[in-house]
């Protein structure tokens, strides 16, 4: 193997790892729920509260150029360890909801040193198989985001404790390989005097914002479905009778298909062009979001049919999002355009998350999915016009 997917194979594997964190307070949310007599805003605010904490420190990432002024390598590392530390202090430390949510706050922050920076790395590695290669990174986050609720099985749905502390450990795990494996390649730009005026400058930049609306319709139902989903099969399987623990490995298969889904359509895109492949993947998870819902409670088995294949679409076109910002921005900023792309995005996962549970009251689960279907609707539109705009010859070279 050469040099270069050696090191983008153990880049993948240590963002693996080290997304870990992100849904291990959700995956145990019903033994939260009871532990902590929590209410549906309470347990919003678990995963809501890693959104915020990576939105705070994203932004604060990309004003300072952080991911392009730092060693992107100690940078990777140092943020892994942090993430995986606060979040072991939650069985440690906390005994409520309060403890809980700021660390799980710090773990968001700390995690805009993992996602956006491996990507950072990831494009510096690739130029024609940049789609395929960032597809491969943003696979390997969603298996490991997806990976507290195998944990989950393993390590008993009534204790939570476990699943913490086997997430944290994952992610420090993830450090100690980006600290002894990962290096930039040889698109790596010269390290850019510190400039907070970049932000102004890219988002006046029509087709990276085109890319960037895109971005947004994709997360507006990305977090959103896989922070409910596994509360959505819970009940469904408890009306067919299906005991919890096949709830959490449905749970986890929904979420983890999208790593297969990234990687193909990452090799789709750089061979048929990233527009192309981000308003199929929107077509198709739009429908899901539209239709799941009429299978709640009935057969399981059609149910989590339906569901991989949402899992497979709704996440990927989200590496060719990234892949299109990487490759209309500036060089030496690519770091803080990728950044500033997914602190909008993720700050609009705030909404969608939060939306859902007062949807579910009122409506039920047979249509509270239905609105996460208005934005493949935006996002269609705007890689629609950004396949027309001029500076889309940029686009996996020349691919559209």
């Amino acid at each position: 193997m050469s040099k270069k997917w050696r090191t983008l194979w153990l880049l993948s594997l240590a963002e693996l790892l080290g997304m870990a964190v992100w849904f291990s307070a959700s995956a145990v949310v019903p033994a939260l729920t009871e532990a902590w007599s929590l209410n549906d805003g309470g347990r919003a605010w678990l995963t809501m509260s890693v959104q915020i904490g990576f939105v705070v420190g994203a932004l604060g990432s990309a004003v300072f150029n952080l991911a392009d002024r730092l060693p992107a390598r100690w940078f990777f590392t140092g943020a892994s360890f942090l993430a995986g530390a606060a979040t072991a202090l939650i069985p440690l430390l906390a005994d409520g909801l309060g403890a809980a949510l700021i660390l799980r706050f710090l773990t968001g922050v700390f995690l805009a040193g993992v996602y956006p920076v491996g990507m950072k790395i990831m494009a510096t590695w690739t130029k024609e198989d940049r789609g395929l290669g960032i597809g491969l990174l943003v696979g390997a986050l969603t298996i490991g985001s997806a990976s507290p609720h195998l944990i989950n099985v393993f390590g008993g749905v009534e204790r939570w404790q476990p699943v913490m502390f086997l997430a944290a450990a994952l992610a420090c795990a993830g450090g100690f390989i980006g600290l002894l494996f990962i290096d930039e390649g040889p698109y790596q730009a010269k390290t850019p005097p510190f400039d907070w005026r970049q932000i102004g400058r890219i988002m006046r930049e029509r087709e990276v914002m085109l890319a960037n609306v895109g971005y947004l319709g994709h997360m507006w139902e990305l977090y959103a479905m896989w922070a409910w989903v596994p509360v959505f099969l819970l009940a469904s399987f408890k009306l067919a009778g299906v005991g919890a623990a096949w709830a959490s490995t449905a749970a986890f298969a929904v979420i983890a298909v999208g790593g297969l889904g990234s990687f193909v359509a990452g090799r789709l895109a750089d061979r048929y062009g990233r527009t192309t492949i981000t308003i199929a993947s929107l077509i198709i998870s739009g429908l899901a979001a539209l239709t799941v819902g009429f299978l709640f409670g009935g057969s399981p088995v059609w149910l989590v049919i339906v569901l991989l294949v949402w899992g497979f679409a709704v996440v990927a076109d989200s590496a060719q999002f990234s892949a299109a910002v990487s490759e209309l921005s500036p060089r030496e900023y690519v770091g803080t355009a990728l950044t500033l792309q997914t602190s909008m995005g993720f700050l609009l996962t705030l909404f969608t998350i939060r939306l859902i549970p007062p949807l579910e009251t009122a409506v039920g689960w047979r249509f509270a999915f239905v609105i996460l279907a208005l934005g493949p609707v935006v996002g269609i539109w705007a890689m629609a016009a950004l396949r027309r705009a001029p500076a889309a010859v940029k686009l996996a070279s020349g691919r559209r």
